[in-house]
């Protein structure tokens, strides 16, 4: 049936359908992550070059990775509400299709970051994909510590910005690899929580999935988003940003905390979607904020 349906999608259609496949919000996050590591990873003068070669390759990687994982978990997206809209349930794209696409953007993805910015920056980039395609995905059908071990990979995109600008794995680049890290379990486990049914009905052992209180959930939310304030404010013990970013950073991790404690006291899916968008202007701020930092210490 899906082959029917994707022989008759348009040309129009096509397209659009390997954007999404990309999937585009995620990738835009991968995006400005790492733009922030080049940034904060330069020593000298911004090399506007370098810095476009790497969101290029890192963009083709993500979007690579984003595919394959789509193709991996094609059944368990068409047993999901959230997802049964993508380009492989919905019949817009063939198994095939997108193999070749998501093989295809990986493979010229590293080959940029090799040629055109560096051996290293290609290194992590690979890295975040195996540990994304190879652990993270086949774990989440198994265990709920699959989202720590996607932690990982979801914290790298800063440290191939890093690497590509300052040349090497350095403490700089671990400190945004922490702070990415701890942010992304109240981020996940809200969109967990909002849709704990449909990962269900799936068959993925998010934590709210075998949590049905959500004690342990929510339990995990404030003690990350705890640990989260103090490890965003790291940049300024280390020398990569001044006083002003650590009191900014404090103020933005008390805020993510307290909406976090105001999510937990009724649990429901409305006050986990403000956790969300909590979670999601958090990060693009605290970099900016650090941006902003660096720029008025020189």
């Amino acid at each position: 049936m899906n082959e029917l349906r994707a022989e008759s999608v348009s040309t129009f259609d096509k397209p659009w359908a390997y954007v999404v496949l990309m999937k585009p919000d995620v990738t835009f996050l991968v995006v400005i992550t790492t733009i922030a590591g080049f940034y904060l990873g330069s020593t000298g003068r911004l090399e506007w070059a370098r810095l476009l070669h790497t969101v290029f390759g890192t963009m083709l990687v993500a979007g690579g990775a984003a595919s394959l994982n789509q193709y991996i978990e094609r059944e368990m997206d068409a047993r999901m509400r959230r997802t049964a809209a993508r380009p492989l349930p919905s019949g817009l794209l063939l198994p095939r299709e997108v193999l070749r696409f998501g093989v295809g953007a990986t493979i010229l993805g590293a080959a940029w970051l090799a040629l055109g910015v560096s051996g290293l920056a290609c290194l992590v980039a690979l890295a975040t994909s195996a540990l994304y395609l190879g652990l993270y995905t086949p774990l989440k059908t198994r265990t709920t510590l699959s989202t720590a071990v996607g932690a990982i990979p979801g914290a790298l995109p800063p440290v191939i910005g890093w690497a590509a600008a300052h040349g090497s794995l350095s403490l700089g680049g671990w400190v945004l690899f922490g702070i990415l890290f701890f942010w992304q379990f109240p981020h996940f486990m809200a969109i967990a929580w909002i849709y704990r049914e449909d990962y269900a009905r799936a068959g993925i052992r998010m934590l709210p999935t075998v949590d049905p209180k959500g004690d342990a959930t929510f339990r995990q939310i404030i003690c990350t988003s705890a640990i989260l304030v103090w490890v965003s404010a790291l940049p300024s013990v280390v020398g990569m940003a001044g006083i002003a970013y650590f009191f900014g950073s404090l103020a933005l991790g008390m805020v993510l905390l307290q909406v976090g404690l105001w999510a937990n006291r009724s649990r429901t899916n409305a006050r986990a979607k403000w956790l969300m968008h909590a979670t999601v202007a958090h990060i693009p701020l605290l970099l900016l904020w650090m941006i902003l930092d660096k720029l008025a210490m020189r």
